[in-house]
């Protein structure tokens, strides 16, 4: 048997636990026990109701059939039926229908001369806009989002993709500052208040506005829950944790267009997709605070009562010399997001990772977000979208143990880019082939994203690790807020939106290879060369005679050959 190696011998006969043997502590209260599953459960049901804000406009905007207001001519002649006054006063198009932006220009003629010699002037609607369809009001009726106010539609999304990159900015360093629980809930009052706003607006740029702020309030969900999710469980156990509550997001993506399906007035579907969050109230009191971070900032008896109360849950007992030895070394400066470059090391890993979550978000929001433009039922393929998300999140619980994260990560980057750049060659009048192409990238994107998360959570070391994660968040906002506006440019060729998310996607995908692998390691607490490198996992550093108080190391080293071993080592 291989001889323990222990990073710093002469720490051997000391009691005093430092955050890189914080994992030991994990393994003595369970590393998944009840007390995290309930955790996971709290997060995952948070994120139920992500979709809502991200997707639920596209079923706002329909399109719908229209024309310009014409009523000008009711002074004229008022008696005239519905049919006489479009044919009268709005020109036709090649197809021969009636023309959506454009009319004839209004006369002060009699209504005998317009009959005789028929109107030739045209010009933009004037007067607004007339919806014959007897739907109920939507974002597209209400606030004229056609012709040429139709843009407002993409860059509405920009400007909630703009929240997101805020949300990543102010509560990735906040909740580094001020702990994950009161940040958490902070951005769920948030989202609360601001969602349900929503539904009063009077005008649509009040409208943009309130999705800004909700969208910052998502992100700060987001990343919160994906730290919470990290920081509480054991190695092995942390794609499971974070991909549950994926895959939550992912059953929200089902349901979001059977609720718009069946509400079809927007401030109705806008009060129904965001007032259920004050049902979970109830988070002030149960949701927990990180004990990891307690640690780093130095409050231990904190730390203590919230591992004992894990502990408690999962019907284990944390031993009394353990918990003694729960004293950081030295207290870690605050991180910030420049302490990401100044290190060689960190430096190339946040690189890449920034590049990643960019690329992850430009095609899987350039997909989701044109989910009309594919030439089927907007209902049906969103509720295909939802549904490879589910397995394509499943899926990554067992290709991150299989295949390590630096593989998996790569090559279904790798494929997304690729369907993208297939679909850029099946003519339009292939509907079929197009959605189904789409729906294997909006998989593989799905995956990409979910594998992203849990590997940026192990590449960071814990005293900067919100701020990094925020950091990649940012860079992912950033690239939700280009793919609308890549979208506009599908009108000088419908082919371009999707060569520019293919080929961005491929090319970050090579970069992927690049990264060190997390598998199987601990999570690095400083900032220490020796943390961020992954190459093997972390053990503990303290004497096996004080390991024997617990039992067993978090890697399950047998005890009787450590002490063994380490007697030979002294020798």
């Amino acid at each position: 048997m291989t001889p323990l190696n222990f990073r710093d011998q002469s720490s051997l006969s000391t009691d005093v636990v430092t955050m890189t043997e914080f994992g030991d502590f994990i393994s003595a209260l369970g590393e998944f026990g009840l007390y995290q599953k309930l955790l996971v459960l709290l997060i995952a049901i948070s994120l139920l109701l992500n979709p809502f804000q991200t997707i639920g406009h596209l079923f706002m905007v329909l399109d719908e059939p229209h024309h310009c207001n014409t009523s000008w001519i009711r002074a004229i002649g008022p008696n005239l039926t519905e049919e006489e006054q479009l044919n009268l006063t709005l020109p036709r198009d090649a197809d021969g229908a009636y023309e959506q932006c454009s009319m004839y220009s209004p006369v002060d003629w009699d209504l005998d001369s317009i009959v005789m010699y028929g109107l030739n002037a045209t010009e933009k609607c004037s007067s607004g806009w007339v919806y014959p369809s007897a739907q109920a009001p939507s974002l597209l009726t209400e606030f004229d989002l056609v012709c040429d106010r139709k843009d407002l539609n993409d860059i509405s999304q920009s400007i909630y993709m703009l929240g997101l990159l805020l949300g990543s900015m102010i509560f990735g360093p906040l909740s580094d500052r001020i702990g994950r629980r009161p940040a958490f809930l902070i951005c769920m009052l948030i989202r609360g208040l601001f969602g349900v706003g929503i539904a009063s607006v009077p005008d649509f740029y009040l409208y943009m506005a309130f999705k800004c702020v909700v969208g910052t309030a998502e992100a700060g969900i987001m990343i919160i829950a994906l730290v919470l999710a990290t920081e509480w469980v054991g190695v092995s156990h942390r794609p499971k944790a974070v991909l549950i509550t994926h895959c939550c997001f992912a059953i929200g993506q089902m349901i979001v267009p059977g609720l718009s399906y069946g509400i079809h007035n927007w401030r109705l579907l806008q009060i129904a997709g965001s007032a259920p969050v004050f049902a979970l109230f109830f988070y002030i009191w149960v949701l927990p605070e990180s004990a990891r971070w307690l640690v780093i900032k130095g409050r231990i008896e904190e730390a203590k009562k919230v591992l004992q109360k894990a502990a408690s849950i999962n019907k284990r007992t944390i031993p009394p010399e353990l918990l003694k030895q729960l004293k950081p070394e030295t207290q870690p400066k605050p991180g910030s997001a420049l302490d990401l470059f100044r290190k060689k090391h960190l430096r190339k890993v946040t690189l890449i990772t920034i590049c990643t979550w960019f690329a992850d978000s430009l095609v899987y929001y350039g997909l989701s977000l044109n989910v009309s433009g594919f030439g089927l039922n907007v209902y049906l393929t969103q509720l295909a979208f939802g549904g490879v998300e589910l397995p394509a999140r499943l899926s990554c619980i067992f290709l991150l143990q299989w295949f390590g994260r630096k593989k998996t990560q790569a090559v279904v980057l790798l494929l997304s880019g690729l369907m993208c750049l297939i679909i850029t060659g099946i003519p339009e009048d292939q509907p079929v082939v197009t959605t189904v192409l789409a729906t294997i990238g909006k998989f593989t994107a799905t995956a990409s994203f979910s594998t992203s998360y849990v590997y940026s959570a192990e590449l960071f070391p814990t005293v900067i690790r919100q701020t990094g994660v925020g950091l990649c968040s940012m860079s992912a906002r950033l690239a939700g807020i280009i793919a609308p506006l890549v979208l506009l440019l599908d009108r000088y060729h419908p082919a371009i939106p999707m060569a520019i998310f293919g080929s961005v996607t491929v090319v970050v995908g090579l970069f992927c290879f690049l990264l060190p692998e997390t598998r199987g390691t601990d999570l690095a607490d400083d900032m220490g060369l020796e943390d961020i490198k992954g190459a093997t996992p972390q053990k503990s550093n303290r004497s096996p005679e004080t390991l024997s108080k617990t039992g067993t190391t978090e890697a399950g080293v047998d005890l009787e050959k450590v002490n063994y071993e380490f007697s030979e080592s002294k020798r």
